[in-house]
């Protein structure tokens, strides 16, 4: 899109920080991964280990410096996921005895919106070493409990909460469609 996504406008406020403050509503250990210099400002940041390998490598960062068992993963590009949704995916995964705990929706995985044990640090490190950056890939190697759209759907969530923001023309939808949101609520 031409601009690092994190720092998009929502009603004056970064995507960063609009994710921080969801991530907040349902944990009190909020980190960030990425690069320090970029992302100090709006708090705890994380580095990556493995730089540039995309999201398995900030997963594999963000396990690494994990204290806790679960361990919530959210994009900053993913700004129609609600409070009341996180909290439902945290359930689930507390639940399950998986070590994964992911919805598939939208044609596929969601990875980074996700739980994950703080186990799957071995798993993403093995992965990154041996060349491979893809996360999806890697469900089939451990217990996952998958989030299907018809679970979504009797829970009263929407499949389009994972609605990617990758192009100019979907962030302008995006933003017309939370200004209706924030009305409506």
């Amino acid at each position: 899109m031409g601009a690092d996504k994190a720092f998009l406008d929502i009603g004056g406020v970064p995507l960063v920080s609009h994710a921080l403050k969801l991530a907040a509503s349902v944990t009190s250990e909020v980190r960030i991964v990425g690069r320090a210099e970029t992302f100090a400002a709006f708090g705890l940041v994380v580095e990556d280990v493995y730089r540039d390998r995309g999201p398995l490598g900030g997963i594999h960062a963000a396990l690494l410096s994990a204290a806790t068992d679960f361990n919530l993963m959210l994009a900053v590009d993913l700004p129609f996921v609600r409070q009341a949704f996180l909290q439902y995916l945290i359930l689930q995964a507390r639940d399950s005895s998986a070590t994964v705990t992911v919805p598939r929706a939208n044609g596929g995985f969601q990875p980074l919106c996700a739980v994950y044990r703080r186990e799957f640090r071995e798993v993403a490190e093995a992965a990154l070493r041996r060349g491979k950056n893809k996360v999806d890939s890697l469900f089939a190697e451990v217990p996952t409990r998958i989030i299907e759209e018809d679970e979504l759907r009797r829970a009263a969530f929407p499949a389009g909460m994972f609605r990617n923001l990758n192009t100019p023309e979907e962030w302008e939808q995006a933003k017309s469609d939370l200004s209706l949101i924030k009305k409506s609520d």
